[in-house]
């Protein structure tokens, strides 16, 4: 594969959040990352923590040349961003592969906005399960991992974009601990990418959601932390509280507690909630929320 010609689809992103946005706390003000051109009119795909709440994107190509940008759309289920260019970028279209197609021990590339780029391999295709309320059923896990991943493009050996860089990770396997890049897959793309370039949204109920960090520990559940004025802090959802069960169904790791919690009912309704703090139970019940209304959201163009 020869890489210059992807290098020139992918550029960099800096983006500006307004102090008092929800996200401000946690992810910054100022965001900086990568992102690929999709199509020939400046459409440009990254990872959406970099835009969320935005109110000034700019796009820098490798000559230094400087574009501003509209943050368009931001789904939250995915994780993708949408960047649409509002001057003209002049750079090609990179084509969207199979990442179905792709299997572990497969070499890829992965590259930013800057032209730096990590010749790797799939060293894994799994779950993942975020803290953030988030799930996907088939990430991408690659080796060795490049420093620059937010928005950074991942590239089949024909050249294709088959992800979006999203994490940097560690894996443990036996006394060794590498370092690795977890890659939203593409296809998860193509069904919701019209929606959010004409409705800036994905046309479908939003998810409920507890505004609640959590982590997996042998299998439990445990709450790090919530946000501040979210359902969950409503509630009374506390640090170190293990959840147990929703809605009278046990819950098994981090992953099946997000199913329960996404099945339980529309954003708005209330999830009663079994929980363990310092060695008692007791029930919750916690009515969600669509967590897009806590944004800041895009302007339509």
């Amino acid at each position: 594969m020869k890489i210059e010609p992807v290098l020139r689809s992918v550029v960099a992103i800096r983006s500006s959040i307004p102090e008092d946005a929800f996200t401000a706390g946690t992810l910054g003000n100022l965001r900086e990352g990568s992102g690929v051109v999709i199509r020939e009119n400046g459409l440009v795909l990254t990872i959406g923590y970099l835009i969320t709440e935005a109110e000034e994107v700019w796009l820098t190509r490798h000559d230094g040349r400087v574009v501003p940008g509209h943050a368009l759309a931001y789904d939250q289920e995915t994780g993708f961003g949408l960047v649409q260019a509002l001057g003209p970028l002049d750079l090609p279209a990179l084509e969207l592969g199979d990442a179905a197609a792709a299997k572990v021990g497969d070499d890829v590339v992965l590259a930013d906005g800057t032209g730096s780029y990590i010749e790797a391999d799939i060293v894994a295709r799994q779950e993942f399960a975020g803290y953030w309320e988030y799930l996907l059923d088939d990430a991408i896990f690659t080796a060795p991992a490049h420093p620059s991943w937010g928005g950074a493009a991942l590239v089949g050996s024909d050249g294709k974009l088959i992800g979006i860089g999203s994490l940097r990770l560690q894996m443990s396997r036996g006394s060794e601990v590498a370092d690795i890049n977890m890659v939203v897959p593409i296809d998860l793309l193509p069904p919701i990418l019209d929606d959010l370039v004409k409705r800036g949204r994905v046309d479908k109920p939003p998810r409920p959601w507890l505004g609640a960090f959590s982590a997996e520990s042998n299998g439990e559940v445990i709450v790090m932390s919530v946000s501040e004025g979210g359902p969950a802090a409503q509630a009374g959802l506390q640090q170190g509280d293990i959840i147990s069960d929703v809605r009278d169904t046990e819950v098994e790791g981090l992953g099946d507690f997000y199913r329960k919690l996404w099945a339980s009912g529309p954003a708005g309704a209330e999830v009663p909630m079994r929980i363990v703090r310092d060695g008692r139970e007791t029930w919750l019940r916690v009515k969600t929320a669509d967590r897009s209304s806590f944004l800041r959201k895009p302007q339509l163009q």
